[in-house]
């Protein structure tokens, strides 16, 4: 063990700490879970548990109820065990080789140049620790491990009906100590296919690298409303500019990770340039940049856009092609669509922008729509479609999940904020969330569950820059104990 994983073994509660580092351990990017599915199922059955693993590696691990609480109503416990693979332009990191650096930073844990999967690592980790457990009293355990939850909800969508018998749902995948999450938006996938001819470069052009860097980034729900810089709308603006007024060619272009659910915080181009408009072109785009960076000053203090000469390219995207992507992408809706009319301070819809590369002949490009109205996902869904037929290009609809309708006359929510009260002292936030939770769809398929989501404070999720609250972790794992033991009994 590593002595930064060493330092987490001594936090409270160690038992989860332990179950934690164990995660770290082993590479979990979203859909290459099989290895953390393996380990999960012999986890359970090392405990003489009834463990079970699916074709799409979901992991559902039952424990009886301790002695004298037979009568309680069955709880399903759900996390999910993938996480976002980021890291920062200088860090040497193999997602689906490499363990997490996971280190405390003060009344943080925090990982080295790369997500830490705090999200949903520490509700995944939780409910490990209650399957260990011996002494904490519960009923009925349904542990439920599910995949793929960051690129498409496609674990939970796999999980087959009639497999759980709980009454209630403790999803432990929100990111603030205080709050009670008893709805979420749906989601859905447009994305975008251009094809190119590879053309010689021209004679007497010069090559010029762009690297847009330094964003925030962030979750494309959660953190959508902070109005942070997009890297690909940056690149975009910059590209487009210097195409329309220095006859601009484009080499390459890579944006983002290779996913829709993040801000894209780092994006790169390589161009060449007409000789005879360079320094007029060098001057025109220093100013552009300047004007960005003064634009995103208050979202987006650390925002860097470096303009280099590079090598020379071996060949260009033909013109026709470039003229159609980059219309494309600047015309393309990002950010918040509309906010929510009924609950002040939540976004209703929104579309991310979330990655874009050139390869091969082929450009793609993948978006994500997220609303609580169905009617208005489909809306933005066809606006961001209308952008790519009308530039010409191949496009995708996919991967549609539904939303997780708020119910405020839940008995969990009423059994779950007396104990936070009378636990905290102080009433917890009840909300509902701009992100997709796994809860919509488990909802769709067990229709009788009673769902509430909850979990410790987590902040940047899906960027580098993510963190785990300490204090809040050992807070998060009593209040997890006292809602067990305070379960109904059956028929209440």
């Amino acid at each position: 063990m590593s002595k930064t994983k060493e330092n987490l073994s001594k936090l409270e509660p160690k038992s989860l700490w332990e179950n934690f580092i164990a995660i770290c351990d082993i590479p979990h990017p979203s859909k290459k879970e099989e290895e953390i599915a393996k380990f999960l199922e012999e986890f359970g059955k090392n405990l003489g548990l009834e463990s079970e693993r699916d074709e799409a590696n979901n992991v559902i691990i039952k424990k009886p109820a301790t002695k004298g609480m037979e009568d309680l109503k069955t709880v399903v416990l759900q996390a999910h065990v993938d996480m976002v693979p980021q890291k920062n332009n200088d860090t040497a990191h193999d997602f689906e080789k490499d363990p997490i650096t996971a280190y405390i930073d003060g009344e943080w844990v925090k990982a080295k140049g790369t997500t830490l999967g705090a999200d949903n690592g520490i509700g995944a980790a939780a409910m490990m620790a209650i399957l260990q457990s011996k002494d904490i009293p519960h009923g009925t355990i349904e542990a439920v491990f599910t995949t793929d939850e960051e690129t498409g909800f496609t674990g939970a969508a796999a999980l087959e009906s009639g497999k759980l018998d709980g009454e209630f749902l403790l999803n432990l995948d929100t990111e603030d100590e205080d709050e009670l999450c008893i709805g979420c938006a749906g989601g859905a996938y447009v994305n975008g296919l251009f094809h190119y001819e590879e053309t010689a470069v021209p004679e007497d052009v010069l090559p010029f690298q762009i690297i847009v860097k330094g964003l925030a980034g962030g979750h494309s729900g959660c953190d959508i409303h902070l109005q942070r810089g997009n890297s690909i709308k940056i690149l975009t603006r910059i590209l487009w500019d210097a195409g329309r007024k220095f006859d601009m060619l484009l080499a390459e272009i890579e944006a983002g990770a290779p996913l829709h659910n993040a801000i894209p915080r780092e994006s790169s181009a390589i161009i060449v340039i007409p000789s005879k408009h360079e320094q007029a072109f060098v001057d025109h785009t220093k100013t552009l940049i300047k004007d960005i960076q003064d634009e995103l000053a208050s979202a987006d203090p650390n925002l860097k856009i470096e303009l280099t000469k590079t090598d020379m390219p071996k060949a260009v995207i033909d013109e026709k092609t470039q003229y159609r992507l980059l219309n494309a992408l600047y015309a393309c809706p990002n950010g918040v669509i509309r906010m929510c009319d009924d609950v002040p301070g939540l976004v209703e819809t929104s579309t991310n922008l979330g990655h874009i590369k050139s390869e091969n002949g082929k450009i793609d490009i993948f978006t994500l729509q997220r609303s609580s109205v169905d009617s208005a996902k489909t809306d933005i869904s066809n606006k961001v479609q209308c952008v790519l037929e009308l530039a010409e290009a191949d496009f995708d609809r996919y991967g549609d999940y539904p939303g997780w309708p708020p119910n405020v006359n839940s008995p969990l929510l009423k059994l779950m904020k007396e104990l936070f009260k009378k636990h905290f002292l102080k009433d917890p936030k009840v909300n509902a969330i701009h992100a997709g939770l796994e809860c919509g769809l488990l909802g769709d398929k067990y229709p009788k569950l009673d769902i509430i989501s909850f979990g410790p404070t987590i902040k940047f999720a899906h960027s580098p820059d993510e963190k785990v609250h300490i204090e809040s972790v050992e807070r998060f794992w009593n209040f997890l104990q006292e809602i067990l033991k305070n379960i109904p009994k059956k028929g209440a």
